[in-house]
């Protein structure tokens, strides 16, 4: 498509991002610091922290409207840790006014470590943010903050949990990255932990995004698993996908209490319906989390280009997006930053 002839206005904008193979990119993942308050075991290694500059927050903006208005519906914010960036809850209002500037609807999401969001869950709502993520690893003190390196980090999340609860951004999911021998005895804890805490719980496959050189495809806690080890305490009930890009196989309960959702990326990949794209802290687009080559879509911006080249730019990016990662294959290589460096 010539991009000369997309249009600069605020008119509705229909899907345009749509790859060699057909799949149309409506989903868009923003990380706008690779800082974090947080030292897990299995994703930080090291005392590395920040490695990559960080944009303005109007330069973010400028960006993330470009790809709305070439029909992306879904912007998730995430780091680092992104509740540590100054000028969040302003970032977020002004997000939320794209929805009337292209007028269309635009789902808001953001993805924490759940520290600091006790305090900023109510002012997040208000400023336009629909939805939270919290990544959580475990359900009991002891052994999340052996995970977090952080000591009182457990009730602190809790207590976020409950303020983003109470402020409504829901459906509150929580992510925990399981590790076998490591957490993988938290497994049946969150199943009662989606019941009682009324969230949605998503146990993620580990991948080979640490910093260091902790993943074997031994350590990998797959899907059918998981189901097992629930189903022998709470028979679960599988539920039907709402959408063909959907990452997780969903479950409720099998007296319809709860719900629990499965991410399994290596044991049952879904790259063939892949919906997204990364924006990295440095303005980098990765259309995969496993790119070997990232695209300075930020070097254009401040070389100054215009909207115009900006989202030529952008299509042509899309158009060369991987068809699949390769993980456990004969020669995978991991990508160059840890997935704390590229954005959750």
């Amino acid at each position: 498509m010539d991009a000369e002839s997309l249009p600069v206005t605020s008119e509705t904008p229909e899907p345009r991002l749509t790859d060699s193979l057909g799949r149309v990119i409506h989903d868009l993942r923003v990380s706008i610091t690779d800082r974090c308050n947080y030292k897990c075991v299995y994703c930080r290694t090291g005392e590395m922290g920040a490695q990559y500059p960080e944009l303005g927050i109007e330069e973010y903006l400028r960006l993330i409207g470009v790809f709305v208005g070439l029909g992306i519906t879904k912007v998730r914010l995430t780091g680092g840790e992104p509740l540590l960036r100054r000028g969040l809850v302003e970032l977020v209002r002004e997000l939320a006014g794209l929805r009337t500037l292209w007028n269309q609807p635009l789902d808001l999401a953001l993805t924490t470590n759940g520290h600091l969001l006790d305090e900023l869950a109510g002012p997040l709502k208000a400023a336009g943010l629909d939805r939270v993520t919290v990544s959580m690893d475990a359900v009991d003190a002891p052994t999340f903050e052996r995970i977090t390196r952080v000591a009182g980090s457990f009730e602190q999340v809790l207590k976020g949990i409950r303020a983003a609860r109470a402020a409504g951004l829901t459906p509150l999911k929580i992510n925990c990255v399981l590790l076998r021998g490591f957490n993988d005895d938290q497994i049946v804890g969150f199943a009662r932990f989606a019941r009682e805490e009324n969230v949605v719980v998503r146990f993620i496959e580990f991948m080979p995004l640490e910093e260091g050189r902790l993943w074997t495809p031994e350590i990998v806690v797959p899907l059918r698993e998981i189901v097992e080890r629930i189903g022998r305490v709470l028979p679960l009930v599988e539920m039907p996908p709402r959408e063909a890009s959907e990452t997780a196989k969903r479950y409720t309960f099998a007296d319809g209490v709860g719900e629990i959702g499965i991410i399994a990326p290596v044991s049952q990949a879904f790259c063939g319906a892949c919906s997204r794209v990364r924006l990295t802290s440095d303005g980098k687009i990765r259309t995969c989390l496993f790119s070997q080559v990232e695209h300075d879509l930020y070097g254009r911006l401040r070389a100054g280009a215009d909207d115009h080249e900006l989202r030529a730019y952008i299509l042509r990016t899309i158009e060369g997006k991987e068809a699949r990662h390769h993980i456990g294959e004969p020669g995978f290589l991991k990508p160059s930053r840890s997935m704390v460096h590229i954005g959750g």
